[in-house]
């Protein structure tokens, strides 16, 4: 069965609509596991992936029925690197311990093979088994396996036992591949014949020992920040695109994507997870060594009274400016909490999508007016700017246009990077 090309359409049907946008012997013995990740010393993020409920409203996954004597492979590309790498796991929507039977990480070759001589069998407390709390989060031993910044990178994940219905992220922009029994250390991916376009349990992946202290930034927002409508398999997602421009500059850092597509700031989702101000301190400021945040976050709650009854924004409420800017002052909060610099990132224009109301656009233009003066957020991205029509400004540029006059294409996505101003991270 290959569920890649009805989630595809599925998400690209939710664009032109509303989203537009341990180890132990079993599970008996298990205590709920979770790490604090962001004061585990010396580790560094360097790839991440929001987790949400798991959901079949756009089409067949495997998130809702969980895995079964299955090896899941997916593929990832990271920012820095480093001389040893672990990986982090998340039980976070699971129903019950989640038994792990062994697991992997390799350089990536094409498709769902891995190269030869690269694979590390990874441990948890120094076994291969681990079992993980319902709840709960879980980081391997170090595997020494040298990364260097933008390679790509394989995990695979065995579950011999039912796991129930499994955490994941929906959009991946990319291939996840699976296979029963075994095959966490077949180089080859001929034995991977079904696939997905989701990650599933995998949340982060750390290097440690090469990047100074607070020298990560997280990208944290909705579908725009997740890559809704970028070109799958290209790494073309905005936070991609400014990880490149640091390697380029001879500067690489960890660069996390923290996007969650249909995201909203004030209420939650059984489709697009919990709403930012629950999710923020998970996502964002607990990430290894992050040091700096970029929030894009709005413009989901600003249209999702109008996006016709739509389940997946349940409850459908009309929130106004002050709503929202009390919720980003809520992330503000968090963040300078911990130390972590606040960047706000101005809603981008969708002017001519398929819910755009002046009263939404009263609200977006409020907002922005408040994310570019008030002073709040210690610095700002002006991806309103940068990304709208000059000849009509509540319209993004057609050049940067994904198709539902809200997504920005990769065109789109590199502009959204060139605007971010590297000394303020």
């Amino acid at each position: 069965m290959n569920v890649r090309s009805s989630i595809r359409r599925g998400a690209v049907a939710l664009a032109a609509s509303a989203l537009l946008v341990g180890a132990m012997a079993g599970p008996a013995q298990a205590a709920p596991t979770t790490i604090h990740s962001g004061r585990s010393g010396g580790w560094s993020g360097t790839w991440a992936a929001s987790p949400h409920e798991p959901t079949e409203v756009f089409g067949p996954s495997w998130s809702t029925a969980g895995f079964d004597d299955h090896s899941v492979r997916q593929v990832v590309r990271v920012s820095a690197g480093g001389p040893s790498v672990r990986i982090r796991l998340s039980n976070a929507y699971g129903t019950a311990p989640l038994e792990l039977t062994s697991a992997t990480i390799a350089k990536s070759a094409s498709g769902a093979a891995i190269k030869p001589g690269t694979v590390r069998k990874l441990t948890f407390h120094g076994r291969h088994k681990a079992v993980i709390g319902k709840g709960g989060e879980l980081a391997s031993d170090p595997a020494w396996l040298r990364v260097e910044a933008l390679d790509k990178l394989t995990v695979t994940l065995y579950f011999k036992r039912p796991t129930g219905p499994a955490t994941h992220h929906a959009f991946s922009s990319t291939t996840s591949y699976r296979t029963t029994g075994d095959h966490t250390r077949d180089t080859a991916g001929s034995a991977f014949t079904e696939t997905s376009p989701s990650w599933f349990y995998l949340v982060g992946i750390d290097v440690r020992g090469l990047l100074p202290r607070r020298q990560v930034v997280v990208a944290f927002g909705d579908s725009i920040t997740d890559g809704a409508v970028s070109t799958p398999e290209a790494n073309n997602r905005y936070p991609d695109e400014l990880a490149e421009r640091l390697v380029a500059a001879g500067k690489p850092r960890g660069v996390l994507n923290a996007g969650i597509g249909g995201n909203r700031v004030l209420n939650d989702s059984t489709c697009f997870g919990e709403r930012a101000t629950h999710r923020f301190f998970r996502d964002a400021i607990d990430e290894p060594n992050v040091g700096a945040v970029i929030v894009l976050e709005g413009i989901n709650d600003i249209h999702a009274p109008d996006a016709g009854g739509f389940p997946c924004f349940d409850p459908p409420v009309a929130v106004t400016a002050d709503q929202l800017i009390a919720g980003h002052r809520e992330l503000i909060r968090q963040a300078h909490k911990r130390g972590v610099k606040a960047i706000g990132a101005t809603v981008m224009p969708y002017g001519g999508s398929a819910f755009f109301t002046e009263r939404g656009e009263a609200v977006r233009d409020a907002l922005n007016a408040w994310i570019r003066t008030s002073g709040a957020y210690d610095a700002v991205v002006d991806l309103d700017q940068a990304t709208r029509d000059p000849a009509n400004p509540d319209q993004i540029l057609p050049a940067y246009d994904g198709g539902d006059h809200l997504h920005p294409n990769d065109a789109g996505m590199a502009a959204m990077a060139a605007a971010v101003d590297p000394t303020e991270l």
